[in-house]
């Protein structure tokens, strides 16, 4: 387990109009759409690369940063690499130290102000991006490079009001080579601000300080990581069940979907769990699940608990600076993490992914999946198909573990597993049983249909065995599960 902060609502600085240097302060930050599919992507850049991508896009741009400070600043030089190294160490009060010591003397120079925002953006420190360099940059003085990582910086908090002032800066400008790359930005805050919800964006300050903060720091929920399918514990005596991990292996995380739109979520997350809620954390274990069963991968999903007293809930998509606590928090680190969010409108669900790559903190590719009731299997299935080939799927060979079959009702099998998640959870006493609410209408359909595939019936064993035990009602087991010796074991060693 890990700690993450709730995300909770800053005021930003944005960067002076040509003519008034006192910076302007934004507004509270919008959750962003999950209806936008192409974003413009590029992470703050480091002075000696190209900027590559920006969170949340797939446009790749060609925009090259200013080159190193120049010969006679040797000793700002120096200073600045020792700040980079301090971000290395995870000693983000010794860098910014640093940082602000640099600027007092040289602050007014455009390759201090994109080596300081790159270095900065590319450890996923955006909130410090404009804690800095929002109050300095001026868009006629210091170019469009920083500009573009402060610009970055905005989106990444879900700030568009500020981002676009930032907008208006760089398009002042007059760089047709920029155009096509800040009409693409203008989209991503033109998508921001149509949901027009308050969301939160930056975590909170680590507690330990004024009475705010530590009334932050109350607030924070905690990390459980699942790392293998939900319906095997329980049954980790059973050979064979699982695929020996082994190797090289690339190490993923999926995390809790955002749930957005909900008008009073602090109060929705303290009751028992909900159809979104349940989908919330369903959807990244039914997708950890799958590529545990991939020999290139080693996948866990990271659902949210508050005080082991409820479930977490977020209703704005992870930030950056989410991603790297979660990171920092795994043992042996992380190479990729998947975040995203969920919506419903009357019938109609959106689901929006993001795969984030951690070692350049950006985006490098999003899914967008639109179901209804009657649609539903459909859709999430060709959606896990096209999952599947992004991510080169490689089953292991028979006999190593069973083979992975994804059952054919899987809406109701993603559900199912957010039910198995809850109950395990007060197996292990990890939530309270106040929190345990079983949908009855979803156990009629899953449990009778548990003969479909292995893995359907497995969670169909699990679900069953634990609501016995923790006394909520469940409908009784069909008589014939799926024919395999497996599943024939599991149902012994569950004594059903």
């Amino acid at each position: 387990m890990g700690l993450l902060d709730r995300f909770l609502p800053k005021n930003a600085v944005r960067p002076p109009t040509p003519g008034q240097p006192v910076p302007v302060a934004a507004k509270p930050t919008p959750e962003a759409s999950p209806g936008v599919t192409a974003t413009p992507e590029a992470t703050p850049a480091s002075p000696s690369t190209a900027i590559p991508f920006s969170p949340s896009s797939g446009i790749e741009t060609n925009l090259v940063a200013p080159p190193p400070p120049a010969a006679g600043g040797g000793a700002v030089l120096a200073r600045l690499k020792q700040a980079r190294e301090a971000l290395g160490f995870k000693d983000r009060a010794g860098a910014m130290a640093i940082y602000e010591e640099v600027l007092a003397l040289a602050g007014d120079r455009a390759d201090i102000l994109v080596t300081i925002s790159g270095d900065l953006g590319v450890t996923g420190h955006t909130r410090e991006i404009i804690e800095l360099i929002a109050p300095r940059y001026d868009a006629q003085r210091h170019g469009p490079a920083t500009g573009v990582n402060l610009l970055q910086a905005y989106l990444a908090v879900r700030d568009p009001e500020s981002a676009q002032h930032v907008l208006d800066l760089l398009f002042a400008l007059n760089r047709p080579e920029l155009q096509d790359r800040l009409l693409g930005f203008s989209n991503v805050i033109a998508d921001m601000m149509l949901l027009g919800v308050e969301g939160i964006g930056v975590a909170a300050a680590p507690a330990g300080g004024t009475e705010a903060e530590d009334a932050d720091a109350a607030r924070r929920i905690e990390l459980v990581s699942i790392s293998k399918p939900i319906w095997y514990y329980g049954l980790e005596n059973l050979p064979g069940l699982l695929p020996a991990k082994t190797g090289k292996l690339r190490r993923v995380a999926f995390g809790q979907l955002a749930v957005l739109g909900l008008k009073d979520y602090e109060a929705i997350m303290k009751q028992p769990e909900d159809e979104l809620g349940r989908l919330s954390r369903g959807i990244p274990l039914w997708l950890a699940e799958t590529l545990f069963f991939s020999t290139n991968y080693s996948s866990t999903a990271a659902v949210a608990t508050m005080r082991r007293e409820h479930f977490g809930l977020f209703n704005a998509e992870w930030a950056p600076e989410h991603i790297r606590q979660l990171v920092e928090s795994t043992e042996g680190g992380i190479e990729f993490v998947f975040t995203g969010a969920l919506q419903q409108k009357h019938s109609d669900y959106e689901l929006i992914l993001r795969l984030w790559e951690v070692k350049k903190f950006r985006e490098r590719k999003s899914f967008q999946v639109r179901w209804t009731p009657a649609t539903a299997d459909r859709a999430l299935g060709e959606f896990h198909s096209q999952l599947r080939t992004f991510m080169e799927f490689t089953p292991y060979p028979a006999g190593d573990g069973i083979i992975y079959t994804p059952p054919a009702k899987l809406r109701d099998y993603i559900e199912a597993l957010g039910t198995g998640l809850t109950l395990f959870l007060v197996e292990k006493q990890v939530l309270p049983p106040a929190q345990l609410a079983m949908p009855t209408e979803l156990m009629e359909r899953v449990i009778p249909a548990a003969a479909e595939s292995e893995f359907a019936s497995l969670l169909a064993l699990g679900l069953h065995a634990r609501a016995q035990r923790l006394g909520a009602p469940i409908p009784s087991l069909p008589s014939a599960l799926a024919a395999t010796p497996v599943v024939e074991q599991a149902r012994q060693l569950w004594s059903l």
